[in-house]
């Protein structure tokens, strides 16, 4: 348990350059709950977190790394299948298409996530 958590404290990264109301501690509690819920494949976790902060995911998941990684890779990596791809669903197109994860998830032995199957498949790489 203690791992978990001092992986989850130092997976977050600042919500860096995204425009919220809230203040710096808030944004970075967000960032935490968000890469704690996504290492634990918690999707319902997940959306009370944003509908409690009132934001989208597609509003912030530029500006959000867990341990130098995209929500998406991060979700790959550990094997959250359902929340990467609730994920993949509420992100545009635009987003999926530029931000690399597909490209990431052929170079780093992911192609056959189902992430990777629903980034090829919504995005039409």
């Amino acid at each position: 348990m203690k791992s978990f958590l001092l992986g989850s404290l130092i997976a977050a990264t600042a919500v860096a350059g995204v425009s919220f109301s809230q203040p710096a501690n808030a944004q970075n509690e967000l960032a935490l709950s968000l890469c704690t819920y996504v290492q634990g494949d918690d999707t319902m976790r997940l959306r009370k977190k944003l509908r409690d902060s009132r934001v989208r995911i597609r509003d912030i998941y530029s500006g959000i790394q867990c341990n130098g990684q995209s929500l998406l890779q991060f979700a790959m990596s550990n094997g959250s299948n359902d929340i990467g791809t609730f994920m993949v669903g509420r992100l545009s197109v635009d987003d999926l298409s530029s931000s690399g994860d597909y490209q990431w998830a052929q170079q780093n032995g992911h192609s056959g996530s189902p992430i990777a199957a629903a980034i090829k498949e919504r995005a039409g790489l």
